[in-house]
């Protein structure tokens, strides 16, 4: 399948990287270094954005800032066979309005795209659901949804969401350097949590995982109170809903 992805910023370049091995992929981007870098990179088709594109029976994936729509949209010439945009808070309307295409699609992926790891969601046309998702499965997990509304709560979560584990990751191995262990075993612990927690996490309520590892005034419960103490829980909540709010314009 030939797929055109407009905009390599670092989502967009996260995207082709999960999809360079399976698809024909041409892409169009405005910076000329970042042409040069994703062409040698990746080995696809990379040229500079100019005054037109043609995007007629195309199937393309559109990877710019949202604020950039208008002006992008100038210059895309014909019908598009498919459109699916990761454009974060751009509602399926305002993309119907300045993109022509058959079938319309957001998608919602996140960085993890890069090692085939996404947690993506999506939501749009269903009768191009079949074809969004096998897109989507090339570069991790994906997650059909019902409506945009759900979409700009995911957007929140898996979106955002490698943004508030790296927080999580950063102040764990601060902390251990802080009672004394050297940065890199620091890192290195950290990096295997991360990874060990991940295939707990698809098999066990949290609540679980937390009550099978704290023991009655062990060190762990220690631990989990100084948080509980910080508002850790109460901040992470009121992260989601903030960036919720924030696709939603608020």
């Amino acid at each position: 399948m030939k797929l055109t992805i407009i905009g390599a910023g670092k989502m967009g370049e996260a995207i082709i990287a999960g999809l360079h091995k399976d698809y024909e992929i041409t892409v169009f981007e405005k910076d000329e270094k970042r042409v040069y870098e994703i062409k040698n990179r990746y080995n696809v088709q990379a040229f500079v954005s100019k005054e037109s594109i043609d995007i007629d029976d195309k199937n393309i994936l559109l990877c710019i800032k949202p604020d950039t729509l208008k002006q992008l949209s100038k210059n895309l010439k014909g019908t598009a066979a498919s459109l699916m945009s990761i454009l974060a808070g751009t509602p399926l309307k305002e993309l119907k309005e300045n993109i022509k295409a058959k079938h319309f699609v957001r998608v919602m992926p996140n960085l993890g795209a890069t090692f085939q790891k996404s947690m993506t969601t999506l939501t749009g046309d269903e009768n191009f659901k079949d074809t969004a998702l096998k897109i989507c499965k090339g570069f991790g997990e994906v997650l059909w949804l019902e409506s945009e509304k759900e979409l700009d709560i995911a957007t929140a979560v898996a979106g955002s969401g490698p943004a508030y584990l790296a927080l999580v990751a950063e102040a764990l191995s601060d902390g251990a350097v802080k009672e004394g262990l050297k940065r890199e075993y620091a890192q290195k612990l950290t990096y295997g949590l991360f990874e060990g927690f991940a295939p707990l996490l698809k098999n066990k309520h949290p609540a679980i995982i937390k009550d099978e590892v704290m023991s009655p005034a062990g060190t762990t419960a220690q631990g989990y109170s100084a948080l509980e103490e910080g508002g850790v829980r109460d901040s992470f909540i009121k992260a989601v809903e903030r960036a919720y709010k924030r696709t939603l314009g608020i």
